[in-house]
């Protein structure tokens, strides 16, 4: 009896997560393992499965030599280390300052917070209107404030990838502030008040005491902030479409122009794996850097 209820109470378990396995199984682990398929050979999806043809390692050798691949990776590099690193400056600055001196705290957290929140596609279509080289406000305020030749913005190649970071650290900025404002509650004040019968300027506090501190809080900001911002898709695409001239073409919009613009999923296939190894990689040096985090603190 005992084994008869044992067995029914298992079927039951595995009944219940049963929804869930086949949803992993359908949308995740099936196309994980064709994609790594399609990777040896050339498949022209408008004919089923029968338009696919083992090619062995000439993706490979295509993506090797492919200077768009790589011009691509070179912009993912710049555009995450430099959004995630001013939105982490900023919304430890802004939740340091919210968490110590400023009234309406919870009004002004929302407001700073709500981007993160909104939709990506309709904040990129607002800011490609600002970010207007000819009408847009920008570019008006700046004529006002004495510069008569303002950037072109998303017209130029030198200045087109500069204003999407610009729109992402204020979207990544209300992340960034809302974690740290959580960690800050976690810090006893008797630190502070230690530090300060010490003769510990309010500077030096805040870089031993805060920034120390919060060192699990940042790791998970960065972690999270990292990956994102690795895979900025829709941003782009709104806003620039990659161009001009490339200049903010990313390695997701590669993907996506290679598979469904040029009829070419296999090859997109492995470059989506090239940035599945990316992300993989700065995740695993971000674990390893976190150890030794936790080894000192």
């Amino acid at each position: 009896m005992k084994l008869k209820e044992k067995t029914r109470e298992n079927v039951a378990g595995y009944l219940f997560i049963f929804p869930n396995l086949l949803g992993f199984g359908f949308f995740i682990l099936f196309p994980l393992l064709f994609s790594m398929i399609l990777v040896f050979t050339d498949w022209n999806y408008l004919q089923g499965l029968k338009g696919l043809v083992f090619v062995g390692l000439d993706n490979i050798e295509r993506l090797i030599h492919d200077k768009n691949v790589f011009l691509s990776l070179k912009h993912n590099v710049v555009f995450s280390v430099i959004t995630v690193s001013v939105a982490i400056a900023i919304g430890l600055a802004l939740a340091a300052i919210l968490n110590n001196y400023v009234y309406l705290k919870t009004w002004i957290r929302t407001l700073i917070f709500l981007p993160y929140m909104s939709s990506l596609v309709a904040i990129s279509v607002v800011w490609r209107v600002l970010f207007n080289s000819s009408e847009g406000p920008i570019n008006a305020l700046l004529r006002v404030a004495g510069i008569s030749d303002p950037p072109g913005w998303l017209a130029s190649p030198d200045y087109a990838l500069m204003a999407i970071m610009i729109m992402t650290i204020w979207t990544y900025v209300g992340y960034a502030m809302i974690l740290y404002m959580a960690g800050l509650q976690g810090i006893s004040r008797e630190l502070y008040e230690a530090a300060s019968i010490d003769g510990a300027s309010p500077f030096n506090q805040f870089t031993a005491i805060t920034i120390q501190m919060l060192k699990p809080t940042t790791f998970l900001i960065a972690i999270t902030l990292i990956n994102s911002s690795l895979q900025v898709f829709a941003a782009v695409q709104v806003m620039t479409n990659g161009g001009p001239l490339q200049s903010t073409m990313v390695m997701s919009l590669y993907i996506y122009s290679q598979a469904f613009e040029l009829n070419q999923m296999s090859y997109s296939a492995t470059v989506s794996w090239l940035l599945f190894l990316v992300i993989f990689l700065v995740t695993l040096v971000q674990w390893r850097t976190q150890k030794k985090w936790q080894d000192q603190y």
